[in-house]
């Protein structure tokens, strides 16, 4: 009986549920393991595919061979991934092989397109003028180039339906032909020249071609770009030797260096008695098996060098270390203390990186050259072998939710994955979330503690300024009242630091026609334009539409528009204005934008060469600046508006967080918090940094009204640039939902259908915007409508002209 051929599971890199099963042709049999990347025909092309392992199902049909193993030698993800990516797909209701692509770097995908050309035939018909119109025009473009679709319709202004093409291809009037699109991100090489004969006689020649060989005769292999150093033209007299048969010249790989500048090594603090408990109990649980620990610790407390120890403890251990951070702002800090610590060894991933040196940090963790890794939240994919901790810093920011094809949430997916590898993660915060500290009450979690700060300096003395008493003050006096304006002067007079906090990035968010009383709005999305007033431009913080700052009313034509609302950089001015010897610099998204700013802003304010920074959210986390002794707050309350039920918990945890920046060195700190709502109870909780407090009352409110974690959520987001169409579609889900809800099944009973109905923003990008939302006690039963619904209504998800997107526990309700 003949052997079956070796046949293996392969999740493809397109929107479609569930794996194939592909042949190994004998050629590839060695070549061809899980983790590894190959070239399988589906449909009519070629597409990227990953191997998921052999595979054992029985299919009737005739198999297909995979065409080509991409990956060489190291697989681009180790196979004990392989189960978290199916958890992953499961969870989120996401085909697999889109969890995959996502997961990897950017621009290493081969991909087959099709280009269209005429053939003979067609040209006849178009010299011989016998073509409906829109044949001629097709055909008249292709005649001046063979192009793809996309291409097609650019220079046709106008979409050509791809069933007119189909058809015109049967009546042999044009072909279409399949071409492969190499990778677009490759290893990096650098040419090395090295001496076939280490006893060479340079006698005889050139002068730089004798020093050349001097030089490799000394230091051996030599990078011909380092030889450039030592003789400008070595490049050419290379060549020349090897010509010649002295020298042999070889292409090595080289890794592009993200750092930049390097950092002294460090020697390990002597840790606190609180420190050493919290390691000591952690660092069991790496060789110990699975636990989740949630490190509740005031800022200050010195988390980041628990967190070391404890990698350092996995490293021992033959294991490898995983830290996420909420925002790129914050790696750079982190990274290099880790760094000084480990060296060469930590990797960091993040998209801030090139696509080049992304993919080089990828392939150093999947080749084990990197155990230790720093990153935000996609690094939760970094391609480590035997993760022993999994470390997620600041655990309670709301940016480790990942808005995108995929949603997820990198602190929940850090969990499983810890539990996947039968190693430990710390959710480290000094604000934990709600959910986090509920797990800790119900048993899941342990908690652990760092009460105090590590020099053992106060917490922050926190003054409340209530803005409903200074409503009709003018100017700069609106949003600096003078018991701030008082603390800052008093600040800098002893040579030291303050930072004003505020929200809201621009000059002025709430540009208003002084004529006619209409807003200036976006024309894509149904929310108002800020002001940047350097930039000169009205911009919108929703899809990044812009127009001119000398733009008129769209509604009555004036140009009279009045500048109300206030941001960062009218708030940069007005403290500029008022204390004009101090040096202010501000820190968000708009000065941050080219490589190096952050960096820079960074740099100055640890040498002392900004006395006042104003900044946004960024500023409030993970930043240790001991010269900082004031914090002003600007407005409390920009979030306790938001039409979300974890606004509350937002509000306290970024004004704790950002209260927590003073008072951090020798000098004690002080925090002046200006707000409308001074009786709120997450404003009186930050005011005196006490978190149960707030825990206490917020609980009973998500009980009341079951919210998470009393509940899980999911919610179906429609949208489409016809209104008509996306209602359409969201009212036909909504009685799918009812219908499925009520189809019997005891399951579905206790599931909440709420909608459909238009979003707070009903408009984003041109597209209009519905929800439904699904509640229910526990995740099972909202998945098993969800994968009902998702076969029921195929057409739907994520659909060519309405797209519906599955968001399982949302973070972002607009």
């Amino acid at each position: 009986m003949p052997t079956r051929p070796k046949q293996v599971e392969v999740a493809v890199a397109m929107p479609v549920f569930g794996t194939y099963t592909y042949q190994v042709p004998p050629a590839l049999e060695g070549l061809v393991e899980a983790g590894k990347r190959v070239l399988v025909p589906f449909g009519s092309r070629r597409i990227t595919g990953y191997v998921l392992g052999e595979d054992s199902r029985d299919t009737a049909d005739t198999l297909r061979p995979i065409d080509d193993v991409i990956d060489d030698d190291t697989p681009v993800f180790p196979a004990e991934m392989i189960p978290f990516f199916r958890w992953i797909a499961d969870y989120y209701i996401h085909p697999i092989g889109e969890v995959i692509s996502d997961a990897l770097p950017g621009g290493i995908n081969p991909s087959e397109y099709a280009v269209f050309s005429p053939t003979a035939r067609g040209r006849r018909a178009l010299e011989e003028n016998t073509l409906a119109a829109a044949e001629h025009k097709v055909l008249a473009r292709l005649t001046e180039k063979a192009c793809r679709w996309a291409a097609l319709c650019k220079n046709a202004g106008e979409d050509i339906p791809r069933s007119l093409l189909e058809k015109m291809r049967r009546q042999g009037l044009i072909e279409k032909q399949h071409k492969l699109q190499r990778q677009t991100v490759r290893t990096k090489t650098e040419r090395w020249a090295a001496l076939t004969d280490t006893s060479a006689d340079e006698s005889g020649l050139s002068e730089p071609k004798a020093r050349i060989i001097k030089h490799l005769r000394a230091h051996g292999q030599t990078p011909v770009a380092a030889l450039k150093k030592i003789v400008p033209t070595a490049a050419a007299h290379v060549r020349d030797l090897a010509k010649k048969e002295i020298v042999c010249i070889v292409e090595q790989e080289v890794y592009r260096d993200p750092f930049g500048d390097p950092v002294t090594p460090d020697t390990p603090p002597r840790l606190t008695g609180e420190q050493q408990r919290v390691v000591r109990e952690a660092a069991e649980a790496v060789t110990s098996g699975f636990c989740t620990y949630l490190l509740a610790g005031v800022t200050g407390s010195g988390k980041t060098e628990v967190y070391m120890h404890i990698a350092a403890h996995a490293l021992e251990h033959n294991r490898t270390a995983l830290v996420l951070v909420p925002e790129i702002a914050l790696i750079s800090e982190i990274e290099r203390r880790f760094r000084a610590r480990f060296g060469a060894r930590v990797a960091v991933l993040h998209s801030g990186l090139s696509a080049g040196e992304r993919f080089d940090q990828w392939m150093r963790i999947a080749r084990g050259e990197s155990p230790v890794v720093i990153g935000a939240r996609s690094a939760v994919f970094a391609p480590l072998t035997q993760p022993g901790v999994i470390i997620v810093d600041e655990e309670h920011d709301t940016s480790y939710k990942q808005e995108g094809r995929l949603h997820y949430n990198a602190r929940d997916m850090a969990v499983v994955r810890a539990k996947l590898a039968d190693g430990a993660v710390v959710l480290g915060s000094a604000t934990p979330s709600v959910q986090s500290v509920y797990n800790v009450a119900a048993g899941k979690f342990r908690e652990l503690n760092l009460t105090r700060r590590i020099h053992r300096q106060a917490m922050p003395e926190v003054s409340v300024v209530d803005l409903r008493q200074h409503r009709g003050a003018k100017g700069a006096r609106r949003f600096i009242t003078p018991p701030l304006k008082e603390e800052i002067r008093a600040t800098l007079g002893r040579g030291e630091q303050v930072l004003l906090f505020l929200n809201r990035r621009g000059f002025a968010s709430y540009p208003v026609c002084a004529q006619c009383g209409e807003a200036l709005k976006c024309r894509h999305c149904d929310i108002t334009l800020t002001l940047h007033k350097k930039a000169n431009i009205y911009k919108c913080h929703m899809c990044g539409y812009f127009r001119a700052a000398v733009s008129k009313c769209d509604t009555c034509g004036s140009a009279s528009i009045k500048q109300l609302g206030t941001g960062t950089e009218k708030l940069e001015d007005a403290v500029a204005t008022l204390f004009p010897e101090a040096r202010v610099a501000r820190m968000d998204k708009d000065t941050i934008n080219r490589r190096g700013a952050l960096l820079k802003i960074l740099k100055n304010l640890r040498e002392q060469k900004i006395d006042i920074l104003v900044g946004t959210q960024m500023v409030a986390k993970g930043h240790d600046f001991p010269n900082i002794t004031l914090v002003g707050i600007i407005c409390a309350d920009l979030s306790l508006s938001f039409p979300d039920f974890r606004a509350g918990e937002m509000t306290f945890q970024v004004l704790a967080q950002v209260a927590g920046r003073a008072g951090r060195g020798t000098a004690p700190g002080k925090v002046v918090l200006q707000t409308y709502s001074p009786n709120h109870f997450a404003i009186k909780a930050a005011r005196i940094q006490d978190f149960m407090s707030f825990y206490n009352q917020e609980i009973k409110f998500r009980k009341a009204l079951q919210y998470p974690p009393f509940a899980r959520m999911t919610q179906l987001k429609i949208s489409g640039r016809d209104k008509t169409k996306t209602r359409q579609q969201a009212e036909d889900l909504g009685r799918l939902c009812l219908q499925i809800q009520n189809s019997g099944d005891p399951n579905f009973k206790q599931i909440q259908v709420l909608g459909p109905i238009e979003s707070p923003v009903t408009r984003i990008a041109g597209r209009y915007r519905w929800q439904i939302l699904l509640k229910a006690p526990e995740a099972g039963s909202v998945r098993k409508m969800l994968n009902l619904l998702r076969t029921q209504n195929p057409s739907a998800f994520p659909g060519r002209e309405v797209h519906t997107v599955i968001d399982v526990d949302p973070f972002f309700m607009m």
